[in-house]
């Protein structure tokens, strides 16, 4: 029996994990939903959620359907590299979540093994009771699909570890705060039903000072997805002395203070979430992660403010963080900072800031400062992107007396096209008490003003080499370092369209060095590739390596077939994209 599979997103595909209903007979269509855990290292396993409906849309028949999974090596064709049959899964109201137990077994690992782990530590699919919630519910039926409850508050109060509620379509007008803890292995659950829209509306709701609208303060082993959180008069969603909880794929809009935040926490992901309209009020960030130790921060869309508000800056790690990651966002359109590493008056520490995109932010791009008199140190930013901001990287003095930074690496950056009114700069380094900045690889072009610019006391500290800078000078306190490439152009491909790529023949191609140089490039592209054609390999300078192939990606469409003659598709989940060959630079 063969079926064509259709790819929809344009990336060389090394598997493509399809799965067959084996069970009753008839014509409908299964569709894969993002997994409550995507697969780490060799051994792991996938807990794969999906929804089940008939040739109308509409759900089949609860009941227990049997599916076969195959793991193929091509597009269409190909041989498969795995397969796995999974006996009397149970459909509820066209849901079901099964437990792949024997991909890391295939010829695969490779593939497998680039995916990455929806958190810190990895958690367990759960064996625990399922509910739901519809606006036609009522707090007094059982919060079953058939009989749902009417507010999310009621599954809050009643969920225990390992249950998973499911939102129906709707508006709720309502604070959830959740009364039970997760352990591990058995993660409380909260995510809107596959395919459906569910609002939690703070409007009219109150919600007290340093509050969330969705609130898991004080709650471990807690994930939050794909809802959308509005108008709440202080946070959106907000985890406070909380430990393993994921936030993910959540629309957070018009809020008081910050969309996201943690407050002394750990192991804590925030991920594919889209942030609009934060901080309406003066406090905090649109995502805030403070006093949080071992964190994630990826893939969100972070912009915009309310109309007439000031609104703050787009992402914040602060205070006593440490050992976090912020990886692959997209901030714009904002009047702050759009990602700010910030000590304040703690020692922050341990921070990797890298594949982030910045642009069109009044203020700095990125910057880091310690505030109140902390300490900053072993921060790392490598293969971001900033323009059409007023700076690119600004290493900030303010704003008491002692602030100092110690280890930072700046590193196969592009900062270009920042400034206005006549100031700003690619790289500026106002802050004085510095000790050990590495500024290697980056690209700072047509920024106005300056390119990189620091005071000369501070030059000594600073190990400066192998960047290209292009445009202004600051008369005063413009800096090069050995083997920078001054006054030539990068040769972007499309500046103009915000395309920082490199046109073949840029003398920025194979330039760069691969001391402390990352492993991969803006879009997690292997380094170093040999993009002059001389025989060698060698690192670019800026964001991106010229030439490099596409990594191959894993992908999971779903298919039911109902017989040898007729196969029904839909649009593939992305398990790991191209981004995912992400490497810490090598000491």
């Amino acid at each position: 029996m063969s079926a064509k599979r259709v790819l929809i997103v344009v990336v060389v595909a090394s598997a493509l994990l399809l799965a067959v209903g084996l069970g009753p007979q008839f014509t409908g269509t299964a569709r894969a939903l993002p997994p409550v855990q995507e697969p780490g290292p060799t051994g792991a396993t996938i807990p794969y959620p999906g929804q089940l409906t008939d040739e109308a849309g509409q759900a089949v028949a609860d009941g227990a359907y049997d599916f076969a999974f195959a793991l193929y090596d091509a597009e269409t064709g190909g041989e498969p590299l795995w397969t796995e049959t999974q006996e009397g899964v149970t459909v509820q109201g066209g849901a079901f979540t099964t437990l792949l137990l024997a991909l890391a077994e295939c010829g695969a690992t490779a593939a497998a093994s680039r995916m990455p782990a929806t958190t810190p530590e990895m958690v367990s699919a759960h064996a625990g009771k399922v509910y739901y919630v519809a606006t036609t519910g009522s707090d007094s039926n059982l919060g079953t699909i058939a009989q749902p409850w009417r507010t999310i508050q009621r599954a809050a109060s009643t969920m225990e570890a390992g249950d998973t509620v499911y939102i129906r379509a709707g508006t709720y007008r309502e604070r959830v705060v959740p009364q039970h803890s997760g352990s591990a292995g058995q993660t409380i659950t909260y995510a809107a039903y596959p395919g459906e829209t569910a609002i939690i509306d703070g409007t009219g709701v109150v919600v007290p000072e340093y509050c969330g609208l969705f609130d898991l303060t004080g709650r471990d082993y807690m994930r939050v997805s794909g809802l959308r959180v509005m108008h709440s008069n202080y946070y959106g969603i907000v985890a406070e002395n909380s430990s393993h909880v994921t936030i993910e794929h959540n629309y957070t809009y018009d809020t008081y203070s910050s969309g996201i935040s943690s407050w002394g926490s750990n192991n804590i992901i925030v991920d594919g979430n889209e942030v609009v309209g934060a901080c309406t009020g003066p406090w905090q960030e649109h995502i805030s992660i403070s006093n949080t130790d071992t964190f994630e921060v990826r893939y969100n869309h972070i912009h915009d403010v309310m109309p007439g508000t000031e609104g703050k800056e787009g992402l914040s790690v602060k205070d006593a963080s440490s050992h976090g990651k912020v990886y692959g966002n997209h901030v714009y359109n904002l009047n702050h900072v759009g990602i700010y590493v910030d000590a304040e008056a703690e020692h922050l520490f341990d921070i990797a800031v890298y594949q982030n995109l910045v642009h069109d932010i009044l203020a700095m791009g990125f910057a880091l400062a310690c505030e109140a008199g902390g300490t900053l140190e072993n921060i790392r930013l490598y293969n971001n992107i900033a323009y059409n901001n007023l700076v690119g990287l600004w290493l900030s003095a303010c704003c008491t007396a002692t602030h100092p930074f110690i280890d930072i690496t700046v590193i196969n950056n592009t900062f270009a096209y920042n400034g206005r009114d006549g100031w700003g700069g690619g790289i500026g380094i106002e802050n004085t008490q510095v000790q050990n900045v590495v500024i290697r690889n980056n690209i700072c072009s047509q920024n106005i003003y300056s390119q990189m610019a620091a005071p000369p006391s501070i030059l000594l500290e600073l190990t400066v080499d192998h960047n290209l800078t292009d445009g202004d000078r600051d008369p005063e306190f413009e800096f090069y370092g050995v083997g920078d490439l001054v006054d030539v152009s990068p040769s972007f491909v499309n500046p103009l369209m915000g395309n920082y790529r490199l046109l073949a023949g840029s003398p920025a191609i194979d330039h760069g060095s691969a001391v402390g140089a990352p492993g991969t490039d803006f879009d997690g592209q292997a380094r170093p590739y040999d993009g002059d054609g001389d025989g060698t390999a060698g690192y670019d300078v800026g964001a991106y390596e010229v030439g490099a192939p596409l990594e191959p990606a894993v992908y999971l469409p779903l298919v039911v077939r109902a017989s040898s003659s007729a196969s029904m598709w839909m649009p593939p989940v992305r398990l790991a994209a191209p981004e995912v060959g992400q490497h810490e630079p090598a000491d």
